[in-house]
């Protein structure tokens, strides 16, 4: 394992490890950071840190199953930090662990005034059914830090899913402007605006949550859109879609071609009747 001094102390050690492990994350080298995170396991068996860094890099490389079990590990040590239970408890929550809202609710108590604390608890509540105590978590991550792109997006789906369409129109478009590399967020926009009947609105915002990235669903919307309007960025956008869904959602992609076929009115209709209001409540239920 790489050390970054030979002489460290004992205590000293891990702490340089979990430093490079998140270097090596933000860099994008979860494999790096997974395995020496794994080589150091037998080492510090129960630390609910390592723990929790190792489930994120192993969550990051697609082993969700280990994943799940380092951060239900790492919650059953209980832990003092509530980062780490937040971190913990989000993560439980996407597996429906019932130790989730224990884990986020402590943590809240613990750093009231910790802005991504205060978010992750909101976003669990949020897709729990507890909107208002979720919208009151949202705004406090908000009030300690303004400039939190996914604070903004998290109260968005709250007051989405709270039925306050406009309002959560806002909170994605902020949440755009201070994260505009987000593709993710320029399509939930773009949904919104045309669940808020703002169609023509919405293009632009679909493009951009579409990119060149391989989100069937994304181009998809993007293609239905940009017929609306008769634009020829629509035919562009559906042969992307038929690449990405690689046999997965091929009905759909032929329902999507036949209506721009038909023209403007056809496209608008499975849009605005069907495919957005079903994308939009899937993926407001998708967590962080």
């Amino acid at each position: 394992m790489n050390r970054d001094a030979e002489a460290i102390q004992p205590e000293n050690e891990l702490e340089v490890l979990l430093q490079r492990a998140k270097r090596l994350g933000e860099d994008g080298d979860w494999e790096t950071a997974a395995a020496d995170l794994r080589d150091a396991l037998p080492e510090w068996p129960e630390d609910s840190t390592l723990l929790c860094w190792l489930g994120v890099a192993e969550r990051e490389l697609g082993l969700d199953g280990i994943a799940y079990e380092r951060f239900r590990k790492a919650v059953g040590l209980e832990p003092d930090d509530p980062v780490l239970l937040a971190v913990a408890g989000t993560a439980l929550a996407a597996f429906d662990d019932p130790d989730a809202e224990g884990a986020l609710r402590t943590a809240a108590l613990l750093a009231p005034d910790d802005a991504s604390v205060r978010w992750r608890y909101g976003a669990f509540l949020s897709r729990e059914g507890f909107g208002e105590q979720a919208l009151e978590e949202l705004d406090a991550a908000i009030r300690l830090d303004p400039e939190s792109a996914i604070a903004f997006y998290e109260r968005g789906v709250a007051r989405a899913l709270e039925g306050h369409i406009d309002l959560a129109v806002d909170d994605f478009a902020r949440s755009v402007t201070l994260n505009g590399d987000d593709p993710w967020t320029h399509a939930m926009l773009g949904l919104a605006l045309v669940m808020a009947g703002r169609v023509e609105e919405s293009v632009l915002e679909l493009e951009l949550g579409a990119g060149h990235g391989l989100d069937p669903r994304a181009h998809m919307l993007a293609a239905l859109a940009y017929t609306i309007f008769e634009d020829d960025g629509a035919w562009r956008h559906l042969e992307m879609a038929r690449t990405a869904a690689e046999g997965t959602d091929t009905v759909l992609v032929d329902e999507v071609e036949d209506r721009l076929q038909l023209g403007p009115d056809a496209a608008r209709t499975l849009l605005v009747k069907t495919l957005a209001p079903t994308t939009f409540r899937e993926r407001l239920m998708e967590r962080p």
